[in-house]
């Protein structure tokens, strides 16, 4: 899943000399207080840690109340969700007018209905409210479902997310891996139809070139059509004729 990333920090904790005979334990409860806050120091939501206390000699900072300071190295996991990105999150709710997930165990994903494509329609069955596919009935998403999507934005003081369901990538994880073809070959097919569509000349310019034909004094060259003849025959052509029809007449 992307908006995971792995950072190695220098760190420094201050601890009071009262935790001088455990400062391990008291080093893990400092860097406890860090997980599931977003920091900006880190650029993200710290999950997991993996501390190394780089040496057992600490510093004694002088004052009122005196603490000592002990350098630390940690691996960290952080977590940063940032606009376009693929995300993955547990259905928890499901109403006409939006879906409701949790990403990771602890952040609160939204998708609107502005958001959901026009494939899903919301259904209720047995009492359960559903959002189904109408290119694909077993494309369905439930509570319970893991739902991938695409992020729009997040809120770092709540830890919410606001997701999109309009990209044919998005939907019910388990049914998108298992049908990769399918829904690849749908977005590759509606990128086709963009571009098509984007290379369309307009109807004016058409008719300007239906418009086009071959002057009088020219001939037309082997292979041309003569839909594209002028109607109006050249003065040669009118001599002829006219002649004909005097002999005929006579």
């Amino acid at each position: 899943m992307e908006g995971l990333r792995e950072c190695e920090a220098n760190m420094v904790v201050y601890l009071h000399p009262s935790k001088a005979k455990s400062p391990t334990d008291a080093i893990l409860r400092e860097l406890s207080s860090l997980l599931f806050t977003y920091s900006e120091t880190f650029d993200g939501v710290v999950l997991a840690y993996d501390p190394n206390v780089r040496s057992n000699l600490a510093r004694i900072l002088p004052g009122v109340h005196p603490y000592f300071e002990v350098k630390i190295k940690a691996r960290l996991l952080l977590f940063n969700p940032e606009p376009d990105m693929l995300l993955e999150g547990e259905v928890v709710k499901i109403t006409r007018n939006s879906i409701h997930a949790v990403v990771l165990g602890f952040s609160a994903a939204v998708i609107g209905v502005e958001d959901i494509r026009e494939e899903f329609k919301h259904k209720t069955k047995r009492g359960e409210e559903v959002f189904v596919s109408l290119s694909y009935r077993k494309h369905k998403i439930k509570v319970g479902t893991i739902l991938r999507f695409v992020v729009k934005s997040f809120d770092e003081e709540v830890l919410h997310i606001s997701g999109s369901l309009t990209a044919d990538k998005t939907g019910c994880a388990q049914w998108l891996d298992k049908n990769l073809d399918k829904w690849s070959q749908t977005e590759s097919t509606s990128k086709k139809r963009k571009v098509t569509e984007g290379n369309e000349k307009p109807e004016g310019d058409v008719l300007r070139m239906n418009q086009k034909f071959i002057r009088e004094d020219e001939t037309p060259d082997e292979g041309t059509s003569m839909v594209n003849k002028p109607a109006s025959l050249n003065k040669d052509q009118q001599i002829k004729r006219s002649k004909k029809r005097r002999k005929d007449h006579s």
